[in-house]
């Protein structure tokens, strides 16, 4: 089953604002988001971990 984070939870790993995540979503950078409601934004662990790795590359 996929571990899903919150934006909180997103920023605390990356060491970032939430609002910097926000800031990403909505320019369409950053790890991929799941909305699991119109106003529930999730992101995949994994996805997050891929994103990490892609940056690092």
């Amino acid at each position: 089953m996929d571990e899903y984070l919150t934006t909180e939870e997103v920023a605390t790993w990356l060491r970032v604002a939430p609002s910097t995540v926000c800031r990403w979503r909505l320019a369409g950078r950053g790890p991929r988001v799941t909305w699991l409601s119109p106003a529930l934004p999730r992101y995949r662990k994994a996805d997050v971990i891929a994103w990490l790795q892609g940056v690092a590359a």
